[in-house]
């Protein structure tokens, strides 16, 4: 592992990272369930999914079989004129467990692309339809979407962007009505927020496009947690106004929060989803922008003008479709439903436990989500993230706090005594760290 330790030190760019000062990366060999395994012998339990994309584990061998047998017959083909078996029956397969007829899927690489799809979808569905005084998206504080352009554009609350601010399209923030258990405000907080909407479209209604959210669920900025009442208000609001709703579920689809999608949980359905992570489970890039056919149907016409001008050079390859399918098949199954439920009752026993000490607080779970914070410390890049970071990873523990916010997100297959192992080091940090 040293010759890969040295050729990443000289030549690879990582991202989220002040190369002059980070640590050297750890090596990692190969991964199996939960664990990862680095050059030095190291067994590391993942928590976080590895950026929250592994669904079922690593290295599953019903996914990885898939893509074998895939890649022996094809493994990419442009899709412009041509499709394959994989797309269309990953296509008809989300149409089957999308809400709301979403049964019209573009293909694209990452969860930043399925954004820039479903913003720039919005946008022009408008004109197609010769409104083209809409002109203005509204976003939400706290909210990221991605570091593509118009991603970065929707996302801008959440504080990352600055060298970027002067390129990015204006895009209009509404307050997020953040909460945990038992939030004694979060009625007063909703009601605010919807006033605020409220006085918004009265003076702008006319003009929107659509509102885009992370439904029930801010991941990057410390996993964010709103009601789905809210939720409900929210997007009715908007739809009275004409505005289209989009919801990013590039983090909470399948499974995360509980339900198959956060919108079926929430039981309201957006115009547009956004899909990615672990829509493979984790092992090929891959995303979907769906939407129903009322925005399809905008874009048919006898000239090019109407159609949706944009692709990737991999859209909707073969590999990915192939791993996709077999992880849906995985996450759809019993196994996993038996599996949602016992890791998210595991999450609300231990939280409930944390949330009595003097330096934890804020405590909340959805799902296979779990989060609670350091209690008087703020902002993503508090110093007692990294401080926390290192110390469980000292003790073989995969955990990147954001900021403030100690979190679990652990892949489906994650044991009873793996999740009690990470919180005993959390405690144990809140005892002895904090």
């Amino acid at each position: 592992m040293t010759d890969t330790i040295a050729l990443d030190r000289l030549h690879v760019w990582h991202p989220f990272t002040q190369a002059q000062t980070a640590p050297e990366p750890l090596a990692v060999t190969h991964g199996k369930g939960v664990s990862l395994f680095t050059g030095d012998g190291r067994e590391i339990l993942d928590l976080i999914s590895s950026w929250w994309v592994n669904l079922h584990g690593h290295a599953h061998p019903a996914i990885a079989g898939a893509i074998a047998e895939q890649a022996h017959k094809l493994e990419q083909v442009i899709f412009a004129d041509f499709t394959h078996s994989p797309a269309a029956r990953l296509a008809a397969r989300l149409a089957e467990v999308l809400p709301g007829g979403l049964d019209r899927v573009f293909y694209s690489d990452n969860g930043s692309t399925a954004v820039e799809v479903a913003l720039k979808l919005a946008w022009q569905y408008w004109r197609n339809n010769g409104e083209g005084q809409r002109r203005r998206f509204l976003a939400f504080e706290g909210s990221y979407h991605g570091d593509t352009f118009g991603a970065m554009a929707a996302g801008v609350g959440s504080g990352f962007y600055e060298p970027f601010q002067e390129l990015l399209f204006a895009v209009d923030r509404m307050p997020y009505p953040s909460t945990w258990d038992g939030d004694p405000e979060v009625e007063a907080k909703e009601a605010a927020a919807l006033d605020w909407l409220d006085r918004w479209l009265a003076a702008n209604g006319a003009e929107l496009v659509a509102v885009i959210i992370e439904p029930l669920v801010q991941g990057a900025s410390g996993m964010r947690f709103c009601r789905p009442e809210f939720l409900r208000a929210m997007a009715a609001r908007v739809r009275a106004a004409g505005g289209l709703v989009i919801f990013d579920e590039v983090m909470t689809g399948f499974g995360r929060t509980g339900a198959l999608f956060a919108s079926r949980k929430a039981g309201v359905a957006p115009d547009l989803i956004c899909l990615s992570k672990g829509l493979t489970g984790g092992f090929l890039p891959l995303s979907v922008t769906a939407c129903g056919a009322s925005i399809y149907e905008a874009f048919l016409g006898a000239g090019f003008d109407r159609a949706f001008a944009h692709g990737h050079s991999f859209t909707a390859n073969p590999l990915g479709c192939a791993a996709a399918l077999a992880s849906l098949e995985l996450t759809t199954s019993a196994e996993t439903a038996a599996n949602l439920a016992r890791i998210e009752e595991r999450h609300r026993a231990a939280i409930a436990d944390l949330s009595g000490h003097p330096k934890l607080s804020r405590g909340r779970v959805m799902g296979t989500i779990a989060a609670i914070e350091v209690t008087d410390a703020q902002g993503y890049t508090a110093a007692v993230g990294q401080t926390l970071k290192r110390f469980f990873l000292e003790r073989g523990l995969l955990l990147r706090p954001l900021g403030p916010v100690i979190y679990l997100l652990p892949p489906y297959c994650v044991t009873d005594g793996q999740l009690d192992r990470a919180y005993a080091a959390i405690r144990d940090a809140a005892d002895t760290l904090l």
